[in-house]
């Protein structure tokens, strides 16, 4: 049974990793957004599925809230938001698709060995995802300093704080349910924070493009 789970917290991790690394290659608004959800929603079933193999019935309950709130809401909230802004493409990204790609693959073999000292100290068996999740923390991370746009930005926010919850279910089984509970209420409130803040600096400058914020300091 601990080699089956071993199995699904792997395959789960790398569904979840490749969204981000999806949202690298494409660079359609709308294909970030897609991302994002597909992220949110795959994380879900992994969360279930540890739930079941852990025996942890709490984490079903963080799982049905996950996809209402990251896999529904917030992708709903975000495509809104972009259509009410005008941004459909991240045309022009700091660092191009090709390099981007090969920096995130060189991210998660970093991760690969950052992650051993944590893989040899645990015991348990979700231990093999635990690369990827930090993998992910890592491809999120150059998603936030790579991109120009501030909704793109906003996106690499949120994949983060996936990678960090799925960290927490792989190391730990996930936290209790009151406190996710507060880190979804947290996510939700800091995401309508940060869109209320792009649509004042979208109806001031007419932009969200973060070059062109730079250049009106001076």
């Amino acid at each position: 049974m601990d080699g089956l789970f071993s199995q699904v917290a792997v395959l789960g991790s790398s569904g979840v990793l490749l969204c981000a690394i999806v949202a690298l290659w494409r660079h359609g608004i709308g294909a970030y957004i897609s991302a994002f959800k597909w992220q949110s929603n795959v994380l879900a079933a992994l969360t279930a599925a540890v739930a079941y193999f852990g025996h942890d019935y709490d984490l079903y309950w963080v799982a049905a809230l996950m996809i209402a709130v990251k896999g529904v809401a917030i992708p709903r909230l975000l495509t809104r938001l972009a259509h009410r802004v005008g941004q459909n493409r991240e045309s022009e990204p700091l660092v191009n698709t090709a390099t981007s790609l090969v920096i995130s693959g060189l991210l998660i073999l970093l991760a690969y060995t950052a992650a051993r000292p944590l893989q040899t100290l645990s015991a348990a068996p979700t231990r093999a995802g635990i690369p990827l999740a930090i993998g992910l923390l890592f491809v999120s991370l150059f998603v936030i300093v790579s991109r120009k746009k501030a909704i793109t930005q906003v996106i690499g926010f949120l994949m983060l704080e996936n990678a960090i919850a799925l960290l927490a279910v792989l190391a730990t089984y996930g936290v209790p349910l009151v406190v996710e509970l507060g880190v979804f209420l947290d996510a939700l409130m800091g995401f309508l924070v940060m869109q209320i803040v792009l649509y004042d600096i979208h109806d001031t400058f007419n932009t969200l493009d973060v070059d062109v914020l730079n250049r009106l300091k001076h």
